[in-house]
């Protein structure tokens, strides 16, 4: 599994618009992942532990993970900005978001693949239009891709994270749990697969991925299940599908996860959408 953009299409990405217009005070933000499309006036970007970013010029601002910060209006210059929250796999932060910097600075018209994308992202956001809710999860992936390309292009990949892609062990075994995550995995077979002790294994996964193996799984099927509730799949078949022999089961560590039910999350989803 030598390419990021082979796992983007086992998760899912949901976007809202939470601001539109003209910035007449700082706005905080925080919860989720963002982006921020300064289209024209200047704004300060404040952000915990690191120095502020000023945007003068038309250019977006890319969180992939939630990232305390505020953006803070300069001058009595007008300004225009779009904000969106971003989600993508709602689970825990997996291998894509684990590779990309914590922030994601562009001046429009630098890479026109990306920023050409996010303009075209937010537009539909902002419309209410068929296929609404397709069409952002098409875009959402697309965007994400040429980040991941853009970023990968210019050095911004975190190392940690390619190793566990590139390591000849944990590469098999991350590609063996991607392409049968309802197999009933278990430490010892997934340090068998990698040639390791249980101990070694589960000591260089968490380090280069982030995760207990276990977490891993977990979070990457309940991705999977999100994908397949928002194709209106029952939760006893979505359940099977990713590993559970029953909905109840899955409910169970949906909840864990999320907070909420599998129900709950897909009706919050279809409102966001509608």
């Amino acid at each position: 599994m030598k390419d990021l953009s082979e796992l983007l299409n086992q998760h899912t990405f949901t976007s809202t618009i939470t601001h539109i217009g003209s910035l007449s005070g700082v706005k905080h933000f925080s919860g989720s992942g963002y982006l921020h499309l300064i289209e024209k006036g200047q704004v300060k970007v404040h952000r915990k532990g690191s120095r502020e970013l000023l945007m003068d010029k038309p250019s977006l601002i890319f969180f992939p993970k939630s990232m305390v910060h505020q953006l803070e209006p300069i001058g009595n210059t007008a300004n225009h900005i779009v904000s969106a929250s971003i989600q993508f796999s709602a689970s825990a932060p997996s291998l894509v978001l684990n590779a990309l910097p914590e922030e994601f600075y562009i001046e429009l018209g630098h890479d026109s693949s990306v920023s050409w994308t996010a303009k075209w992202l937010l537009e539909e956001l902002r419309q209410q239009r068929f296929g609404k809710s397709t069409m952002i999860n098409r875009l959402g992936e697309m965007f994400m891709l040429q980040v991941l390309r853009y970023a990968s292009e210019h050095g911004q990949l975190h190392e940690g994270t390619l190793q566990a892609i590139n390591h000849p062990q944990l590469s098999k075994i991350i590609y063996a749990i991607h392409s049968n995550p309802a197999h009933s995995w278990t430490l010892e077979s997934l340090a068998e697969l990698g040639a390791m002790s249980r101990s070694k294994f589960a000591e260089t996964f968490k380090a280069a991925v982030g995760q207990t193996p276990n977490d891993y799984i977990i979070s990457l099927r309940v991705s999977l299940a999100q994908k397949l509730l928002k194709k209106d799949k029952s939760i006893n078949f979505v359940a099977y599908e990713v590993g559970y022999e029953h909905g109840s089961a899955l409910a169970r560590v949906f909840k864990k996860k999320l907070g909420v039910s599998p129900t709950q999350w897909l009706q919050t989803e279809n409102s966001t959408m509608s």
